[in-house]
């Protein structure tokens, strides 16, 4: 396999070099073992799990008529994983992230069940509050494995492409996810979809369980420059948990992202159920799901692929580039939904009887491109994140644990917003606290743009350096 990967300018070249070249396997051996094929298969991974969970959670209230049980096992999924979250790191780098992307599946699946079981049994629903909180363990080790994966296979000229088609793949989860919600619930102008949707969630997220078997060993991965992706040590469990502090003391500059991370998350609240479930018909809600997360694809490949890995300019530019117009689109994107806002409340939502807006009716075209426009948004943020950590090493046992501070702390942020959802908080006071967290998350990540990004990973961000045993 040729070099050019790493021949471009600003990109990474003295952090390669300082490793060494092995051969790529050839054939089909090596089309299967390309990070370009595990990446995407790591992307159907997270397309039949967390994809049917988007898709799941995009109808507003998980698609009941009642959407308060939704919202306390929404609070309950992100209050564990922000607990657990926090540790996966070391788990992943014990276990090894396929088979911490294995055990992160199940979750899925039992969760889904749950919600067949309370469209069943409306009388269910500390069932789906409890599948909620072992979901929130299981997610924990699946989202660290993945980013573990997805930030280590590609070369640093390669990673906003590398998200980009994580992104993409995962995003038609929720994309399907959504068609056959509003497919199958067309005819329908009730609240609430029917047990054929839970019943295919819970098909394709069964065939998400077992994908992690069809992956190659990371330990045997070797990038298209030549350079092997590090091994992880798997060392004693006490090491392991020394290891995030290792992370923070040694990495400090990683605490100015904990503010974007916060927000991360947070906005989805208001989107799903104070917007997309107050507002709309399960028709209408099925179809602004569906253009929800397809709009997710381009916006991902837009800022990643054509802003984050653009070779013209430097990598610190790159950042700053990518920084600016996920600050613009927080600013447009919130000032246009605050018209939509103002025009109604909690109580006014729920009287018994209250108009939903259908997708017939003549105002609903504006309300479903906001969905677009915060589609966008979600993916550019997401997409940010991951680059600016993978910007900080190549070394999967380090961004393990990054990527398992951001869930902790994202799925901290969610736990706190759907439970405000949960006790009913006015809608005004969800949004007005999502805005001012957002636009506060990228303010504070700015310093650490311009003080931490470099126009190529040294050696010395490469590796975890592990705290000896018996310190």
């Amino acid at each position: 396999m040729s070099h050019t990967d790493e021949e471009k300018p600003f990109d990474g070249s003295s952090a390669a070099a300082s490793q060494e070249v092995f051969e790529r396997p050839k054939g089909w051996r090596g089309f299967y073992s390309h990070p370009t094929t595990q990446v995407s298969l790591l992307g159907f991974v997270c397309f039949m799990c967390p994809g049917m969970y988007n898709a799941l959670t995009g109808l507003g209230g998980g698609g009941q008529v009642d959407p308060q049980v939704n919202a306390n096992a929404t609070a309950a999924l992100y209050s564990t994983f922000a607990f657990f979250a926090f540790f996966s790191g070391t788990v992943n780098n014990k276990l090894g992230a396929r088979l911490t992307l294995m055990l992160g599946t199940w979750g899925y699946t039992l969760y889904v069940g749950a919600y067949l079981a309370y469209n069943i049994h409306p009388n269910a629903g500390g069932f789906v509050i409890a599948a909620g909180a072992i979901l929130g363990v299981c997610a924990s080790l699946l989202w660290t494995a993945q980013g573990s994966l997805m930030m280590g296979y590609p070369t640093e000229s390669q990673k906003g492409m590398y998200i980009s088609i994580f992104w993409a793949i995962f995003n038609l989860g929720g994309v399907v996810g959504s068609a056959v919600a509003f497919g199958s619930n067309f005819e329908s102008e009730a609240n609430g979809v029917g047990n054929g949707t839970y019943i295919g969630f819970l098909i394709l997220t069964l065939i998400g369980v077992v994908l992690p078997l069809a992956m190659v060993d990371p330990d045997k991965m070797i990038r298209t420059d030549g350079t092997r992706v590090l091994r992880v040590s798997h060392p004693s469990w006490t090491v392991e948990f020394k290891s995030l502090f290792v992370a923070l003391f040694s990495d400090p500059w990683i605490l100015l992202l904990f503010p974007m991370f916060f927000a991360s998350n947070y906005f989805y609240t208001w989107q799903f159920n104070d917007y997309n479930g107050a507002l709309f018909n399960i028709r209408a809600r099925g179809l602004n799901n569906f253009v929800y997360w397809t709009s997710q694809i381009f916006g991902s490949w837009m800022i990643g692929y054509i802003v984050l890995d653009s070779q013209r300019l430097r990598r610190r530019t790159r950042a700053i580039i990518g920084w600016g117009i996920v600050f613009a689109l927080v600013f447009v994107v919130h000032g246009w939904a605050y018209t939509y806002q103002r025009t109604y409340t909690r109580a006014q939502e729920a009287e018994v009887g209250a108009p939903k807006m259908d997708i017939y009716d003549k105002e609903y075209p504006a309300h479903v491109w906001l969905m677009i426009f915060y589609g966008l948004l979600d993916s550019m943020w997401q997409t940010n994140v991951y680059w600016l950590m993978g910007a900080m090493s190549n070394d999967p046992s380090k961004l393990a644990v990054f990527t398992g501070f951001y869930k902790s702390i994202q799925s901290a942020g969610a736990a706190g917003a759907w439970r405000a959802d949960g006790v009913g908080l006015p809608y005004m006071n969800i949004f007005a606290s999502t805005w001012a967290l957002s636009a506060a998350g990228l303010l504070f990540a700015l310093p650490m743009i311009f003080m931490r990004v470099k126009d190529h990973t040294e050696d010395e961000d490469e590796t975890l350096q592990h705290v000896p045993q018996g310190h």
